[in-house]
């Protein structure tokens, strides 16, 4: 597959006003990139500021078991190592030359994707020229933000899913982050599936696909390949 995939990630590395770091979480962004470069896509990584990615340090780490595949490969890799030291800001980014948007979550996302105008047009740009926007757990944050040319939100109406109120509940962190992702979503005048807490579940929308967890990340890369695959998008 002769395509190009952008990932978008957060720049944000603390979590609310307590100081605890945070970040992309790894498996989220590990798993669809090697699903993608593995299929022949070339991957670039974007971000609100540029430079360094920071991870969520829990998403590296493990006390009940072996990390996922994948981010043991992410850490071994040290070409994706150098594209996570280097992204690219997202204000010089031409969405124009890229055939799918794809943003992993992370709880970052929560507070400079939901608001940072330059990933807010990225994602107006990909919606209105027809090409895959996929968001993982906390990424569809990057989707509160667009509208469309008549001003309205660009989820209004269409059927999405993302990290769960329910699970942020059992995480704890409902009062940390700025707002709940699902409820904002339903605010927007989507129509919100969530499958079980912590278990694989996406939901497809045209050209936008949505999943629910870190669990989800093989499942909405999947999907991503399919509607590429099938000849989506059809870039204007």
């Amino acid at each position: 597959m002769n395509l190009r995939v952008l990932m978008l990630v957060t720049s944000h590395d603390r979590l609310g006003d307590g100081g605890h770091p945070t970040g992309v979480w790894a498996e989220e962004l590990a798993v669809p990139y090697y699903a993608f470069t593995d299929a022949g896509c070339h991957v670039d990584l974007a971000s609100p500021e540029g430079g360094p990615v920071p991870f969520d340090p829990r998403s590296l780490e493990t006390a009940d078991g072996p990390l996922p595949a994948a981010v043991e490969r992410l850490q071994a890799d040290e070409a994706l190592r150098e594209k996570l030291r280097q992204s690219w800001r997202a204000a010089a980014i031409d969405m124009h030359v890229f055939d799918a948007l794809f943003v992993p979550g992370g709880h970052g996302a929560m507070w400079d994707l939901a608001t940072d105008p330059a990933v807010a047009h990225l994602v107006e740009t990909a919606f209105a020229s027809g090409r895959i926007v996929a968001a993982l757990c906390h990424g569809p944050a990057a989707l509160v933000s667009a509208k469309g040319p008549d001003g309205r939100f660009l989820l209004e109406g269409k059927h999405v899913n993302s990290f769960t109120d329910a699970e942020e509940g059992e995480l704890g962190l409902g009062d940390t982050v700025p707002f709940l992702l699902e409820n904002r979503l339903r605010e927007l005048g989507a129509f919100f599936e969530g499958g079980p807490n912590w278990q694989p579940y996406a939901v497809r929308d045209g050209n936008l696909i949505t999943g629910q967890n870190p669990q989800s990340s093989a499942l909405v890369a999947q999907q991503v390949l399919d509607a590429l695959r099938a000849g989506l998008p059809a870039p204007a």
